[in-house]
């Protein structure tokens, strides 16, 4: 048997999102001879011991790595992400969260491929022409009439939802019925592991049969219909990429104006009295109210000013770090609440509200033609084998 690279057993579990604590509870590994269990994977990683074949079977599992990858000379390159669309603080630096952020677009990669071969087996592959179907020059007014033709939903309709959750299912429901697969996803199945908005804000794979868009979970619930749009935007251009909370990069800003078009039409900034002089506190204030009458989030409501020249780029990074702010403490605030409480949401309810109708549907159905396994649907919908029935069988998705 090769021998193995400790290299390879390091990089597989960062990339797989664990700390050597995770580690070791995943993989069983106790106390021994004295030796804490953390020291042992260590030593494994460092190359002091050498792991038994029954260890890298294990490890082979819980990493979500085939066997041979541990036999590899060295650890392979990042995962395909597709293009980068972010500005990072440092470029090159590979940190903890950027592990974490490979597996998961491995996982979301190998989920895609799974859909879309089941769908050519079953001839049920279609492809979706509006993939591609536009290019940056041919201007942001042309992918704005190709966006809302696509999604066929008024900006009315979008603003007499109650609320912004409501006004983002409106959105999300027209784009699974007309072929896309939207996901809410921002961790690897645990707090320990979650992304934050900085490092990724959302994915697009602008495949013409299964196309996925993934918007990360934690950002702040009345952004994600712009992130969505922004997402759809990169499919209508037929690019597969990944984005975070800010980009330098000429793409992003163009995509964050089609999004910004389509909630909010610039012409209608003439109703935001707004005065980049006044108190800090009142102009807040104002912003989101505005965007609340409008179920958008107040951070995009500023970046449209600032895009339109109606406030300063000061004003709009003042106003967009504050508003960051006061989502962190609300989040934190609703996260108490919800520990407060006996029992919480449905564990079943809230996963399917992150997988979406799209791929519900489709595991639901290609199960009941035989063309999915129960092991081949748990990993499309990115749970366990024994929790597919129940998650099927929950009511209705909300």
């Amino acid at each position: 048997m090769p021998k193995v690279n400790p290299e390879i057993l390091s990089w597989a579990r960062e990339t797989a999102g664990l700390t050597l604590e995770e580690a070791v509870g995943k993989l069983k590994i106790r106390d021994a001879h004295g030796v804490a269990a953390e020291e042992r994977l260590a030593a494994l990683e460092s190359g002091e011991t050498e792991p038994t074949r029954q260890m890298l079977v294990k490890m082979a599992k819980q990493y979500r790595r085939p066997l041979v990858t541990f036999y590899l000379s060295t650890p392979p390159a990042k995962g395909d992400r597709g293009a980068d669309f972010r500005t990072l603080p440092s470029q090159n630096h590979y940190s903890t969260a950027e592990a974490v952020l490979d597996a998961l677009v491995r996982d979301l990669r190998a989920r895609q491929s799974m859909v879309r071969a089941v769908l050519e087996d079953e001839d049920e592959a279609k492809e979706l022409p509006i993939v591609g179907s536009n290019t940056i020059s041919d201007g942001r007014s042309a992918v704005l009439v190709s966006l809302r033709d696509f999604l066929a939903v008024g900006l009315d309709e979008y603003r007499r939802q109650p609320n912004a959750d409501a006004a983002f299912g409106l959105l999300r429901g027209a784009a699974e019925r007309a072929g896309v697969f939207v996901l809410l996803k921002g961790d690897l199945g645990s707090y320990h592991t979650a992304i934050d908005v900085e490092i990724f804000r959302g994915l697009t794979i602008a495949d013409d049969i299964a196309p996925f868009v993934v918007l990360n979970d934690r950002d702040a619930r009345a952004a994600w219909s712009f992130t969505l749009l922004h997402e759809l935007t990169h499919l209508i251009l037929g690019d597969t990429g990944i984005g975070g909370a800010r980009s330098e990069q000429a793409i992003e800003r163009f995509c964050d104006d089609v999004a910004g078009e389509f909630l909010l039409p610039q012409d209608e900034l003439q109703g935001l009295i707004v005065d980049d002089t006044q108190d800090q506190e009142a102009f807040a204030k104002r912003i989101s109210e505005f965007a609340r009458e409008r179920n958008v989030s107040r951070t995009m409501v500023a970046y449209k000013a600032w895009r339109t020249a109606a406030i300063n780029e000061d004003a709009y990074e003042m106003l967009a770090s504050k508003f960051r702010q006061q989502w962190i403490g609300e989040r934190a605030t609703l996260r108490e609440r919800a520990q407060g409480q006996d029992g919480g949401p449905n564990y079943y309810v809230v996963r399917r509200h992150r997988v979406g109708s799209g791929l519900m549907d489709l595991a639901r159905r290609m199960m009941g033609a035989g063309a999915l396994t129960t092991s081949s649907a748990a990993k499309v919908l990115g749970v366990k084998p024994q929790q597919v029935q129940a998650l099927l069988d929950t009511g209705a998705l909300s």
